[in-house]
């Protein structure tokens, strides 16, 4: 993906937190510039937790998913990258706030990455999650 794609993405998916802020998740988002910084920090928390995660939770996940034979185990490790990633954020902005705490990370995160990942297919911007993807299949080869 060229830098312009991928500089794309932030705005976008500032949009996208705004829209899951609408729902009646839990998820508080103050304003759109708050949904910007909200939707960066997500991005660079990926670029930069993913190996400290995957380390984490790494002998859990062997064991769970026999390593990596069982793939729906290894879907639910990614999401629970994904609602930690979401729940660090919104700990870290002032204007982002989990009403719910737990539950509202729970469900902000999963929809939050469901709609982005429609809305940036829809755009042409096709690696959704550029960074955080390589990453993982750097890491799984």
């Amino acid at each position: 993906m060229n830098t312009l794609g991928w500089l794309l993405q932030w705005p976008i998916r500032a949009l996208v937190l705004l829209l899951v802020a609408a729902l009646p998740l839990g998820v508080e988002m103050a304003n759109f510039g708050t949904a910007l910084w909200a939707a960066v920090l997500i991005g660079l928390l990926g670029t930069l937790l993913i190996w400290p995660l995957k380390l984490v939770l790494g002998p859990a996940w062997a064991i769970t998913s026999l390593g990596g034979l069982i793939s729906p185990v290894s879907f639910l490790f990614n999401w629970l990258i994904t609602i930690v990633l979401f729940a660090i954020a919104a700990w870290l902005i002032n204007g982002f706030r989990l009403k719910h705490g737990l539950f509202s990370a729970i469900l902000g995160a999963v929809v939050y990455s469901v709609i982005s990942a429609f809305v940036l297919r829809a755009l042409g911007l096709v690696d959704v999650d550029a960074t955080r993807a390589a990453l993982m299949d750097y890491a799984a080869s």
